[in-house]
């Protein structure tokens, strides 16, 4: 099973920039989305399910060409979760879920912390967040949580921790959820296989940061720990440029 993960940074926009047809020639069997921005009727439906993907699940904030998550599947799965009844996070279109026999996927959209009132709702929604995982791991043990984190780990995952170390999305707080989300019981797949630098996700559009390759990690596959012997590997997908964000994959074997 191949799994993406990719924060669009508007579906709609995405879409115009070739997403589709680059998604028929990637061909994951599950595609998680982060910050779609548009409401379902708002996406051209018919040109997704013509791509491959019948199945498409959409929460989107209430807020409209804000936020929101969506997946898009080629098989139907046996339950759909919109959001987590938590609702300040549902109101922001920030979780959905589907569940299959062989693993659950969650496709998580986390706060930006921007400024000083956002960063506090960031920091509440992590602590949360986490309280609801340990919950849902209970009854859903292979749980893939994948999506935009808005937090690099660590210094390799940024290209200049020194100068961002005040930066939200670098923070020391930041930094020690996710290493706590980690350490909860979850696997980063892409460190799994790739110990290597200058490997990044997100590039501002300012100072030709992308082709320059001065980058952020904050796009994450989570991989629960019972399911580490399915794990066949974990890539970027730095090629893809529909977004400011690139995808990144993720493929199991059962």
């Amino acid at each position: 099973m191949k799994v993406i993960s990719y924060n669009v940074n508007g579906i709609r926009a995405a879409m115009r920039k070739g997403f589709l047809e680059w998604l028929t020639s990637a061909n994951p069997d599950v595609v998680c989305l982060q910050e779609t921005k548009a409401m379902e009727d708002q996406v051209d439906i018919e040109a997704i399910e013509a791509a491959g993907y019948p199945y498409h699940y959409w929460f989107s904030a209430k807020k409209k060409g804000y936020s929101g998550v969506a997946i898009l599947s080629k098989k139907e799965p046996n339950h759909v979760e919109y959001g987590t009844g938590i609702d300040y996070m549902d109101d922001e279109g920030r979780n959905v879920r589907v569940d299959f026999e062989e693993l659950s996927i969650m496709s998580l959209y986390l706060p930006s912390g921007t400024n000083m009132a956002r960063l506090e709702h960031k920091l509440t929604y992590m602590d949360d967040f986490q309280q609801y995982i340990n919950q849902l791991r209970e009854t859903h043990p292979n749980l893939l949580v994948c999506g935009d984190y808005n937090i690099c780990h660590e210094a390799i995952d940024i290209h200049d921790p020194v100068r961002n170390k005040n930066v939200s999305g670098f923070l020391p707080v930041e930094r020690e959820w996710i290493g706590n989300f980690i350490d909860s019981g979850f696997i980063d797949s892409f460190r799994h296989f790739n110990k290597e630098p200058h490997h990044y996700t997100w590039w501002s559009y300012r100072a030709n940061a992308r082709n320059n390759n001065k980058g952020w990690r904050i796009d994450y596959h989570m991989v629960a720990e019972p399911l580490q012997e399915n794990l066949k590997r974990s890539v970027i997908l730095s090629e893809a440029k529909h977004s400011d964000h690139c995808p990144l994959l993720v493929e199991f074997e059962f």
